[in-house]
């Protein structure tokens, strides 16, 4: 049994500083479906194991994984579910063939409904808007009818909460200057693409830890996308993973933890064995000489999703 993580606060909050992302229970492209009792099995050991941030979305699946974490807390007690923390994101939709934009505050409602009924619950602790301002839209086309004003969608976000069904208002894919714009809104938290070779955001980061503000970085291993680079295949963080004993994912995750406080880790898995390598990552301490040698690592530069 690992002993207790350390914690953050998010939201008012108390979460464990490794979560989970449950992007992988839901059918990706080019993957298989994850055997549904797998799914649960995965969720409640990540429960067991001490996580209490739980990081989803409507669109996974659509719909798959959202309906797993509701079956797995659907043994708890309300008393014990109320020290989970689920965190959902709009912005996008899945129409059956893949994820389409859907920006507008009328879609954002309604993805919040979605929500609300796969999950099963009447309220949602954190709903981030993910967000394709200008500057931050990759390589995809937005269409005009999807270029919407982050005031108007911040707006439908705070009815919302209002009226109850959200509990607080995060961001996704942001820079300083939107996240400096949203923060009179009651930001707490951001999810931007960032790792230890991508770290073109630390300029989010930093505002993140001035402001309170949790800083919830996807693809913390990096991406399998053509021409990312893959820092589990980094010799550096093999050869520090080599030297501690432990495995270059547990590096690259321990490094996020100690690099900065703001931090919350959501790493995704559909397997229980890497799940557990995953949340013990929270205990890796890296010494001295590799924090050196991670941190004079040349990030890539200017990229971000």
């Amino acid at each position: 049994m690992l002993p207790t993580m350390k914690t953050s606060t998010m939201a008012g909050r108390e979460v464990a500083r490794v979560g989970f992302g449950a992007m992988q229970l839901a059918e990706l492209p080019g993957r298989p479906a994850v055997d549904r009792d797998t799914a649960v099995e995965v969720v409640r050991t990540a429960l067991e194991l001490g996580v209490n941030h739980i990081d989803t979305a409507g669109f996974y699946g659509p719909g798959t994984a959202n309906e797993v974490i509701r079956e797995a807390l659907s043994p708890y007690r309300a008393d014990q579910r109320d020290g989970i923390v689920i965190v959902s994101k709009v912005g996008a939709v899945h129409n059956g063939e893949g994820r389409v934009l859907a920006q507008r505050p009328e879609q954002l409602r309604d993805q919040v409904e979605d929500n609300l009924r796969g999950l099963g619950v009447d309220r949602i602790d954190v709903v981030n808007i993910r967000s394709v301002q200008h500057g931050l839209r990759g390589s995809f086309a937005v269409p005009d009818d999807q270029i919407v004003d982050l005031d108007d969608q911040l707006a439908e976000l705070i009815a919302l909460r209002d009226e109850g069904k959200i509990g607080a208002i995060g961001l996704g894919s942001v820079d300083a200057d939107m996240l400096r714009r949203a923060l009179p809104a009651g930001i707490v938290c951001v999810q931007n693409f960032y790792n230890l070779l991508h770290r073109a955001d630390e300029p989010v980061l930093e505002l993140c830890r001035d402001n309170g503000i949790a800083f919830v970085p996807f693809f913390p291993l990096g991406s399998a996308e053509p021409g990312r680079r893959n820092v589990l295949a980094e010799p550096a963080v093999i050869d520090v993973a080599a030297r501690l004993d432990v495995t270059p994912a547990q590096v690259a995750l321990a490094w996020l933890l100690a690099h900065d406080p703001a931090t919350l880790l959501i790493p995704g898995t559909a397997s229980v064995e890497h799940l557990r390598q995953n949340v013990a990552s929270a205990f890796v301490e890296l010494d001295d000489p590799a924090v050196a040698v991670l941190d004079g690592l040349v990030p890539v530069t200017g990229e971000r999703r």
